[in-house]
């Protein structure tokens, strides 16, 4: 059996990797994965195997990097008020006038079996990944820490509008990524 010290390094790499793609910054990601795996090991019976370690793990990791986001928040490179904070975000959408898509979104399929597959985090991980950088922290924030806009806003001073108009450009890129790296890919269109 292994022991439960070996259980928690095994997972430092792939801590690392998340904490780098959510802070861009090498030495933030180093201190917030120390931070959780002391944390972990500090209190072993805090796990009480209710979940799967690694879970257990990525959910210390994320207080972690909302710690650092909100210790260094002055240090990371805000997004830019320029013609964003102008763009009326119904432009974005890509609607014609009577309501339906300009260019519809590829046939997925069925997206819940196609997600429980590994290949395809691995796949979401790459797009997300290569999504421009204050796109990547952005839609990172919100959806896998699962910070508010406010509080993104707030941290960041960013205006909801620019927040939104990111975000919705993030999984625009998203989107497209994954149907040309996926969906074309696994034969679901």
């Amino acid at each position: 059996m292994t022991r439960y010290e070996d259980q928690v390094a095994e997972h430092r790499a792939y801590l690392y990797k998340f904490a780098r793609l959510q802070l861009r910054n090498v030495a933030w990601a180093e201190d917030a994965v120390s931070e959780t795996l002391l944390a972990a090991l500090s209190k072993p019976h805090a796990f009480a195997n209710r979940s799967q370690l690694k879970t257990w793990l990525v959910g210390i990791l994320k207080h972690k990097v909302i710690d650092a986001l909100r210790q260094h928040g002055r240090e990371i490179t805000g997004v830019s008020s320029t013609e964003d904070d102008d763009t009326d975000p119904l432009e974005l959408l890509n609607f014609k006038a009577d309501g339906h898509f300009v260019e519809p979104p590829a046939d997925w399929g069925n997206p819940e079996q196609q997600t429980s597959s590994r290949q395809f985090f691995e796949v979401l991980e790459a797009c997300t990944d290569k999504l421009p950088a204050v796109q990547g922290r952005l839609f990172l924030m919100r959806v896998w820490l699962e910070l508010s806009s406010e509080e993104i806003c707030k941290e960041l001073n960013l205006t909801p509008t620019n927040l939104y108009v990111q975000l919705h450009r993030a999984r625009l890129r998203l989107r497209e990524c994954l149907e040309m790296n996926w969906f074309e890919k696994t034969g679901a269109l």
